[in-house]
């Protein structure tokens, strides 16, 4: 079943929303600033090819369809920064301890809450049109033991959540960074997404292949990479995928 309120499309159930919102960008449907909001993803995606996994009609699983047009390639990990922005002033509204960790997941303390899906369409040097995946744990209580630290609102606040309202206002604050992006305003983003950053300045350990490394989180890199500060000394940078947080 598929009901349509405003710029807001509500499927009960879906393959993956960013499918179903990459299917109307092709087909010449999509309006900017439209939400696929589903209560079930058969096959929900998580970067790097890893599932996300979801009680039917517990949490929020949406994809917001953008045509950024002005932004350039080489910038489009900005789109990560002000949707991890966006979840953490949502979240910051109901608990302490929220933090985002490199590169798409936000936390609650050591918890896993959130993670984020980026899939870019570009031509030329710019994106033409832009899907934001979001996956937020709202009111599920259970979890799969083969899920290493997840939590939800509900197991911290104790209280149950409308998925269509936290959506609403998830959308405002999106859209809030969204403008601010537009407007040129990168220090602005930058510096309140490294405040915010998981273990920042605190010396972890990192994994890059078998190799286990000392190090703390000294910046964010002009594409998005990771500077890590190495105990060993010296300065190494890593893209998506290159390394890990130990947990």
């Amino acid at each position: 079943m598929k009901e349509v309120t405003q710029n807001t499309i509500i499927l009960t159930k879906v393959d993956s929303s960013n499918n179903y919102a990459i299917k109307l960008i092709n087909s010449g449907k999509a309006v900017h600033g439209t939400v696929v909001l589903a209560l079930c993803q058969e096959n929900g995606r998580g970067r790097g090819g890893n599932v996300w996994e979801s009680a039917f009609g517990m949490n929020l699983l949406a994809s917001i369809i953008i045509f950024p047009g002005f932004l350039t390639a080489d910038k489009q990990f900005y789109l990560s920064k002000i949707t991890s922005l966006a979840l953490v002033d949502l979240l910051s509204k109901e608990t302490g301890g929220i933090t985002i960790k490199w590169p798409n997941d936000i936390y609650v303390g050591e918890e896993k809450i959130g993670g984020i899906l980026i899939e870019n369409m570009i031509r030329g040097n710019y994106i033409e049109s832009s899907v934001t995946g979001i996956g937020l744990n709202l009111n599920q209580t259970d979890f799969s033991p083969a899920l290493p630290n997840p939590v939800s609102l509900k197991l911290i606040t104790e209280k149950d959540y409308r998925i269509e309202s936290v959506m609403d206002s998830l959308r405002k604050k999106f859209f809030f960074w969204y403008d601010k992006l537009h407007a040129g305003k990168l220090k602005e983003i930058d510096a309140r997404y490294y405040g915010r950053l998981f273990r920042r300045n605190i010396w972890s350990l990192f994994k890059k292949g078998d190799e286990i490394i000392e190090g703390r989180i000294s910046g964010i890199g002009k594409y998005g990479q990771l500077i890590i500060e190495k105990r060993s000394g010296g300065i190494s940078e890593y893209m998506f995928n290159e390394i890990e947080f130990v947990i």
